[in-house]
């Protein structure tokens, strides 16, 4: 039995493939918007397929809240119920600072793994992988003030300023972080480990948070500690939430925070994007 050969002309894949080629019609470039979000949707996929990620997320707030209200509580404020009106905000300002790290930290190991020169391989807006992961990490942000908020609730907290204030309040909580992170991506581009990266920003963020208005009253602390907190951006973001929350929010302390927020974004951003762009 003698097989056939087989002949590409006969079945018109030769001329599908020459129509195919001589083509001139491209695929549309994406828009900015779309490249970003899709970038977003990656960084929601990695929690996913490794959710041991939202660690962070869920058992710290939860082990912050309960250690400082029930072991400190009565000393510092006489009662576990009336600290934990003033600490509240305080906690939820600090669980989202600490994630904001993260991006700087997943950037750094993109980078190490080798993605970072795909996209920029890719013929999309350059800014669009940076963008994409910030907005990624405000679906972490969302979750972490969720269980901050709702353990609050059920240990007792009541926001005076209701939904709203408390909506608010984690808006503008959500402006501060996404600012906050683009000093971490400046980290994670000159960086050279991930760890390094992780280090670097608490060694940055513990004194930030520590040396504030979180956890107690500035009044009680010495004249020269008191200059220092009064001018920390942390001691800023929580006074603006405390009054949100409490609904009695002043249009100055509110500015304050925005201001804070557009100064850090304004220096880093460009910096980072100039590093971004250069790096090889």
């Amino acid at each position: 039995m003698t097989a056939t050969p087989f002949n590409p002309a006969s079945t018109g894949i030769n001329d599908n493939l020459q129509a195919v080629i001589a083509s001139t019609a491209r695929a549309r470039r994406p828009s900015a918007f779309a490249v970003s979000l899709a970038f977003g949707w990656r960084a929601l996929l990695k929690i996913k397929h490794v959710p041991e990620q939202l660690f962070d997320v869920t058992a710290f707030p939860i082990m912050f809240t309960l250690m400082f209200t029930y072991l400190f509580g009565g000393a510092i404020a006489g009662s576990t119920g009336e600290y934990l009106q003033f600490l509240l905000p305080g906690i939820l300002v600090q669980t989202i600072v600490f994630i904001t790290m993260y991006t700087g930290t997943a950037l750094n190991t993109d980078i190490s793994k080798g993605t970072f020169d795909r996209f920029r391989s890719l013929p999309i807006w350059r800014p669009a992988p940076l963008v994409g992961a910030l907005l990624g990490d405000a679906a972490r942000y969302t979750l972490a003030a969720t269980m901050v908020i709702t353990l609050g609730l059920v240990l007792g907290y009541r926001p005076d300023g209701g939904a709203i204030g408390v909506i608010a309040a984690v808006l503008l909580l959500q402006v501060f972080a996404f600012s906050l992170a683009w000093i971490w991506t400046v980290f994670g581009l000159v960086m050279r480990t991930p760890n390094a990266v992780m280090m670097s920003s608490m060694l940055i963020l513990f004194p930030l948070t520590f040396a504030s208005n979180i956890f107690v009253d500035p009044a009680t602390m010495p004249g020269w500690l008191q200059s220092v907190v009064d001018v920390n951006p942390i001691t800023m973001v929580v006074t603006a939430e405390r009054e949100l929350m409490a609904g009695t929010a002043s249009f100055q302390d509110v500015s304050l925070v925005l201001l804070a927020s557009a100064i850090i974004l304004a220096i880093f951003a460009p910096l980072t994007m100039r590093l971004y762009s250069t790096r090889t």
